[in-house]
Formats: C-alpha cells, sequence, structure tokens
C-alpha cells in the first residue's frame, strides 16, 4: 500500500473531511512517535503493539569475498512489536 491509499483509508476509518486532514494527523502522529524514541521513551498503543527502542552492541564481521573486515559502533535503535490483537487479526 502506498501513501496515497494508506491517507485515504485513514480518511474513511477516521472520519476526517478531506485527504490533507488525514495527511496532517498520520504527521502528527508520526513526529509524536519519533520525538518519543528520541527521548529514549517506549509508546504503547494497547492492542495494536509498542514502538521503542533498543541499545546494540558494537559487532565486528567479515565482508563476504575478501579478506576484509569492519567494525559496527554500537547505536540506538527503533523496534515495534505488534500486539496480540494485531497478531490475531493478521494470522
Amino acid at each position: 500500500m502506498k501513501k496515497d491509499e494508506f491517507v485515504e483509508l485513514v480518511k474513511e476509518k477516521g472520519g476526517y473531511e478531506s485527504k490533507a486532514a488525514a495527511e496532517k494527523a498520520i504527521k502528527a502522529f508520526t513526529e509524536a512517535v519519533t520525538e518519543a524514541l528520541k527521548q529514549k521513551k517506549s509508546v504503547t498503543l494497547v492492542g495494536f503493539g509498542t514502538f521503542s527502542t533498543v541499545e546494540v552492541p558494537e559487532k565486528s564481521g567479515k565482508v563476504p569475498g575478501t579478506d576484509r573486515t569492519y567494525t559496527k559502533p554500537a547505536h540506538t535503535a527503533p523496534k515495534f512489536k505488534f500486539g496480540k490483537t494485531v497478531k490475531d487479526v493478521v494470522a
């Protein structure tokens, strides 16, 4: 599903009067979740899922087909875990 189709779906399901209003709501939601993750807070939407961050340790590896090695520094990565309701609907 492309963004335009998703905006139309949100417009229908959310009862928004225009696509612009639905797109504004989606943008506000994504910006709010991004800001919470930036502050290393988790966002839980009961039944839907949880947005959180995880600390990833430093990793070393070898480039396939060569003798070169690399080191990926430790970093914080975003994570999403689906809730039971979504898992049940999809299954």
